[in-house]
């Protein structure tokens, strides 16, 4: 849901997914601008009657009293610096009302200027085609730190993982619940199948009649990952006889299960997520159900085809004749794409979907970005692009990626953040966080795969599903991508969560940096402008501070 308002010399929009409310707001007349110290944000929750100020971790020089490590201050004392901020602790179905109110005055003695109030609803969980599902992702957050003292949720127990799930486990869960009885069937394509909750539903599902038939990614390599881990756990669950391993090609990284009644596919439920404590419960992921018999179909096919366990050059023929590379534009609605492919035409396809963005880009990135996607960010065009990335490459390209995306933070219109955490208290009121649920993890922060072009247009696109925008995702791995076009709930959902991970990583990235090659005695992250000097980094046209502003009010 979107709202946008304007009154008083302020203009603002809300934008509401399920759980954050993206608002962003911009001064319309001039004069609001001399002495602004900030804004401050009321939030009433009108479904459960309660209002509160938001709160931020920075303050004014000589705050008193000084927060502590962790601690939070109210945005009517210590003002948001910033065109844009979010309510990460909305719920879904909710009514919310956000009143923004410009404070000048001095620290310590703020007054209220100007004020502008938005009403929104939040988007329910299920509703529609499309339902979405994001964990929090965020281990590597202070909230994380603050609720359980920097101990991996394994030392903590279910309340850690419930609060990290955010109800990604529980939508997976609640999906094999559908299948009640022996009028249902399940067919599930997994890399990596392990987490018990899941196993021990799909064993109940059977139990209460379902047919339910699961493929795992059995294929044999040095490492033994995710083969034999994906064994054990099936062998302690008890469901060898409902299990198959695919044991050919590279990987077989799909990560969905379709939904049978009667023999006819009714739903699908796919997204980025692996069944394991690190893919449910440590780095971003989400599960997106689609309540469209013609997509379950054609993923019903396409994991028939896997059943055959079939050589990669068949399974790349099946693939280039009934998924080839998407259309440019995409037409409206939903399709799906199916992988490995003969060559990389979809992977180009993506990269010039990409490029045709006429306001503003998002694109996750699990394992650096992929050459073909780097044109399009590297245009100094004032259109406003973000990049969310678990690393800066991997392997030999390190370099040269290195290399690349320090380009690329160079344009003014183009913004990075890569995946750290903090592991040091080397700032003053931040706590030390945990990096990861397991000591051991190939991707650690942001392991989602998905690109948004101008999602808050009228017409935005959304590519998402298990893919990771690279070479062997399209040409030598078994993977499913949607392809979405005309949804804005859909991009409502995916631009506030992609922003909520954003917004966490850009500090930790530019902490990172400061205090490993850079000078941390000049990085004083917690400390508000005791004047409207703040406004700088928002005025010169064509940069990152202007477009970020211009976007997320809806000018």
């Amino acid at each position: 849901m979107r709202k946008k308002q304007q009154d008083q010399g302020l203009v603002a929009q809300a934008v509401a997914g399920t759980y954050v409310v993206l608002l962003g707001w911009d001064i319309t007349d001039p004069a609001h601008e001399q002495g602004l110290l900030g804004v401050a944000i009321q939030r009433t929750d009108r479904t459960e009657n309660e209002t509160y100020w938001l709160r931020g971790m920075k303050t004014f020089p000589d705050a008193t009293p000084p927060l502590s490590p962790g601690g939070t201050a109210s945005s009517q004392d210590q003002p948001f610096q910033t065109f844009q901020w979010s309510d990460y602790s909305a719920k879904p179905a909710h009514d919310y009302s956000y009143t923004v109110t410009a404070m000048y005055g001095r620290p310590g003695a703020l007054v209220p200027g100007a004020t502008i109030t938005l009403e929104v609803r939040t988007e329910a969980e299920e509703d529609g085609v499309h339902s979405v599902y994001f964990n929090r992702g965020a281990i590597a957050s202070q909230e994380y730190a603050r609720r359980f003292q920097d101990k991996i949720p394994s030392k903590v127990g279910n309340a850690a993982y419930a609060w990290l799930s955010r109800g990604l486990l529980e939508a997976i869960v609640g999906f094999i619940g559908k299948a009640t009885d022996q009028t249902y069937g399940l067919r599930v394509a997994i890399y990596e199948f392990q987490w018990p909750a899941i196993l021990d539903a799909l064993k109940a599902a059977k139990s209460r009649g379902a047919d339910v038939k699961v493929i795992f990614d059995a294929i044999e390599n040095a490492q033994e990952d995710p083969v034999r881990p994906n064994e054990e756990a099936i062998d302690t669950a008890g469901i060898t006889d409902l299990c198959q391993g695919f044991t050919n090609g590279k990987i077989m990284h799909n990560k969905f299960i379709v939904l049978l009644k009667d023999n006819n596919p009714i739903e699908v439920l796919g997204g980025s997520t692996n069944y394991t404590e690190n893919g449910i419960f440590g780095h971003l992921n989400c599960a997106h159900i689609v309540n469209d018999p013609d997509i379950a179909r054609r993923y019903l096919e396409y994991w028939t085809q896997l059943s055959f366990d079939p050589p990669l050059r068949a399974m790349r023929t099946w693939d280039d004749t009934n998924t080839p590379a998407p259309a440019n534009p995409p037409p409206a609605g939903t399709a799906e794409v199916f992988s490995p492919q003969t060559g990389t035409a979809t992977l180009k396809r993506y990269a010039e979907i990409a490029g045709t963005a006429e306001h503003a880009l998002f694109m996750t990135f699990a394992f650096g970005m992929n050459k073909d996607f780097v044109p399009a960010y590297s245009r100094d065009d004032g259109v406003l692009r973000f990049a969310l990335m678990d690393k800066v490459g991997t392997g030999k390209a390190v370099a040269q990626a290195k290399e690349t995306i320090a380009a690329i933070r160079k344009l003014k219109n183009a913004v990075v953040a890569i995946g750290q955490n903090i592991t040091l208290n080397a700032f003053d009121r931040w706590l030390r966080e945990a990096s990861g649920v397991q000591a051991k993890e190939n991707v650690r922060w942001v392991h989602t795969k998905f690109m948004l072009v101008d999602p808050l247009s009228a017409d935005p696109i959304v590519i998402t599903g298990s893919a990771n925008f690279s070479d062997a995702s399209v040409e030598t791995n078994h993977e499913n991508m949607l392809v979405i076009r005309g949804d804005t709930r859909v991009a409502d959902i995916y631009l506030g969560e992609f922003m909520r991970q954003f917004s966490s990583y850009a500090f930790r990235d530019a902490a990172y940096d400061a205090t490993h090659g850079g000078d941390a005695q000049d990085f004083k992250p917690q400390d508000l402008v005791p004047d409207d000097s703040w406004l700088r980094r928002y005025t010169e046209p064509g940069s990152s501070g202007a477009l970020r502003k211009t976007y997320f009010s809806g000018q």
